[in-house]
């Protein structure tokens, strides 16, 4: 028996997800739904919430559509440049939003605070990135940089570049987090190594290295809270 696929407009006014993104605000809107509204259009036998469902599944979640690069994004079938560009830039919109003005700024209290704003992009990639958030003396987020991509050891990581952002930004402190890609966060011999340095870098530039986590696969080891390198 042949299916056809229901236009947008078809569908009932309480399904169409503009329609209830203003009946019911954004929050109550399923991701589909929400990136069906920055598609605005479907393709021939596809409405744009089955276009948006498909999308989500290929591209892994809204982290996956972050990661992947423009061309990527635009050779999708069903997306094209004018698509792929609505959805970069609301993903980086999205992005600048996290630290956008002082009394916005996230404030990290705990471990699990830094873990919640790393964790879903970190923990599937396929490489190890370290990564440095910088906080001020509130630790209010100023600013997250990425510093090397690929194996870290203790030869690899530079205090220098590791610092470098919070020298600029007059940061208080600093807490850095790699991931390993193996999915097991368990802190190696060459991860304690590195902390050590960067907490005595740290001394020396009277900027203080708050944690190092190490992000898994749905997990994650505070170093800190294990007291590993601040023995």
């Amino acid at each position: 028996m042949t299916e056809y696929a229901l236009r947008i407009k078809e569908l009932p006014a309480s399904e169409q997800p503009r329609e209830r993104l203003r009946e019911v605000g954004p929050q109550a809107l399923s991701d589909a739904e929400l990136l069906a509204i920055l598609l605005r259009t479907g393709v021939a036998g596809i409405n744009v919430l089955q276009l948006a469902q498909k999308i989500l599944l290929e591209f892994g979640g809204w982290t996956g559509l972050q990661r992947a690069d423009f061309d990527e994004l635009r050779r999708a079938h069903g997306m094209g440049e004018a698509k792929a560009a609505q959805v970069k830039a609301a993903l980086e919109i999205g992005r600048r939003l996290l630290l956008a003005t002082p009394e916005q700024r996230m404030q990290i209290s705990s471990p699990a605070d830094v873990a919640g704003l790393l964790m879903v992009e970190m923990s599937h990639l396929q490489q190890e990135h370290l990564r440095v958030i910088n906080l001020n003396i509130k630790n209010q987020v100023l600013k997250i940089t990425t510093v090397t991509v690929g194996s870290l050891n203790s030869a690899s990581v530079r205090a220098a570049e590791v610092f470098r952002d919070a020298i600029k930004l007059n940061a208080a402190a600093i807490i850095i987090v790699h991931n390993h890609p193996s999915g097991d966060p368990t802190p190696s011999a060459d991860d304690v190594i590195v902390t050590r340095q960067l907490i005595q870098a740290g001394q020396l530039l009277d900027i203080e290295l708050l944690d190092h986590l190490i992000i898994g696969q749905g997990r994650w080891v505070s170093m800190r809270e294990r007291r590993l390198g601040w023995g």
